[in-house]
């Protein structure tokens, strides 16, 4: 076992993996990152899939099948995915089974052509956790204001969502009231809270990299801003979790909804390439790293302990100095989370693409 990794998984850090392809499972990749590199976890996303199927060779029998029987692009692109989803789940079954639920996590996204309908994100979800059917599965539901009542809908059905595209503290605190919503409705529905599971993935780096854009170069404040967001949501965190409502809930077996820190990898090279690791080392969080993140750490990564509790005021200054250097936070988030749909939206027009160039082919 890598010696850094470990360090990092022993301060209460789980190492989620932020790719997945039918190589990765064939070949033995994943589970050698379990055995050996403190990987608990994997997530997905269009673009992930698309990378995996434009350059994998594994595909071909199941694309050729599936052109076989007549099947429209959407409904291979549903199968193709949940393949890999499943197989993954079982991968890390033995990582959920040891850790009580809490990692073996794998996470897979609702069509991000829902993003704006509640009703169309439910359906979705339902059909994905009913296809993948594994109890370790993640569905991941981005935090628009239309996606809020479907995270509520979807926890309150007993289905475990990883909440994603949270930029905003403001939009954060309005994620986790849904999450405890859902958990009411679910209890007074006499289900298993202790089954249910959520995470909250916050956005770290793309925050960095609008912010920056926006300072003068010679800035004390660039890469500063996606750490203080995070560790500002960190503190919103936990004093919703450890608060009244969710003891009460805690009483019958419901979980924390971790945060997660996601878009790990960073982008200006002026910065360490594992910042957002060593920076963001907290017991009961999750972060989510692409592999070149991951092995960056693992060769040089350090674990300084606990970067971040005791930082809320720390952290609001260096968001206050953002407005004084006219940096409005607000403007900024709004237009990520814009960006970030559209992102969503542009990933899985390539997967459509890449998929019906797989049919053609086949």
């Amino acid at each position: 076992m890598n010696a850094r990794l470990q360090a990092l998984s022993d301060a209460g850090v789980s190492i989620w993996l932020d790719d997945l392809s039918r190589e990765r499972l064939a070949s033995g990749n994943l589970a050698e990152l379990v055995a050996e590199s403190s990987v608990v976890g994997v997530t997905t996303n269009p673009t992930i899939f698309a990378a995996a199927l434009a350059n994998g060779e594994r595909y071909a029998a199941q694309v050729a099948e599936l052109k076989a029987a007549g099947t429209a692009v959407d409904d291979t692109i549903f199968e193709l995915t949940t393949t890999d989803v499943q197989e993954a789940c079982d991968v890390l079954r033995p990582v959920y089974e040891s850790t009580d639920g809490v990692d073996g996590r794998v996470s897979i996204e609702v069509d991000p052509g829902a993003a704006r309908d509640t009703d169309s994100t439910v359906a979705l979800a339902q059909k994905l956790w009913a296809r993948v059917d594994r109890p370790n599965l993640l569905i991941k539901i981005p935090a628009t204001e239309e996606g809020l009542p479907a995270i509520a809908a979807t926890i309150a059905k007993g289905i475990s969502v990883n909440v994603t595209l949270i930029f905003a503290i403001e939009r954060y605190g309005a994620v986790m009231d849904a999450y405890l919503y859902g958990l009411e409705q679910a209890a007074a529905e006499g289900r298993d809270l202790s089954t249910i599971h959520s995470v909250a993935s916050f956005f770290i780096s793309r925050v960095d990299s609008e912010v920056d854009a926006r300072l003068p170069e010679d800035s004390p404040l660039r890469g500063k801003a996606g750490l203080a967001n995070a560790r500002l949501a960190y503190a919103a965190y936990a004093e919703v979790f450890g608060g009244e409502r969710f003891a009460a809930l805690a009483q019958q077996g419901a979980r924390p909804q971790r945060p997660l820190w996601a878009s790990t990898g960073v982008k200006n090279p002026d910065l360490p390439d594992t910042l957002y690791l060593s920076d963001l080392v907290v017991a009961g969080t999750v972060n989510t790293v692409p592999e070149k993140t991951l092995q960056a750490f693992a060769d040089h990564g350090e674990v300084r302990g606990d970067t971040v509790t005791g930082t809320e005021a720390e952290s609001q200054q260096v968001i206050d100095q953002l407005a004084e250097a006219g940096i409005d936070y607000d403007e900024v988030v709004k237009k990520l989370e814009d960006e970030g749909l559209q992102k969503f939206d542009d990933s899985w027009a390539e997967l459509v693409q890449t998929v019906s160039d797989a049919l053609d082919e086949a």
